[in-house]
């Protein structure tokens, strides 16, 4: 397993949601399946727009903290520099 931030939108430009996860592939299918109450759930926020694997769950807990405490701006401009059409990911990393 490899640990990753992600994040995941209802649409363009709608709402977004900050996640950080030791199986993306797992997390993202919850989400999608609303298997878990909560915010994606309530929110119907499905749509994967944007993820970073990295090393260990430390430094992935740390990015995503430090991306939950930007502007929504900021996260946008992300997404867009990696994702400019906010297409779904979730087929990338089936």
């Amino acid at each position: 397993m490899q640990p990753a931030v992600y994040i995941l939108a209802s649409q363009r430009n709608g709402t977004l949601y900050v996640g950080v996860t030791s199986d993306l592939v797992k997390r993202v299918w919850q989400h999608r399946s609303d298997a878990v109450d909560g915010f994606t759930k309530r929110y119907r926020i499905h749509d994967l727009v944007y993820y970073e694997p990295h090393d260990d769950m430390i430094n992935a807990i740390a990015r995503e903290k430090q991306i939950k405490k930007w502007n929504r701006a900021w996260k946008i401009e992300l997404i867009e520099k990696n994702n400019p059409t906010w297409g779904d990911l979730w087929p990338t990393i089936i």
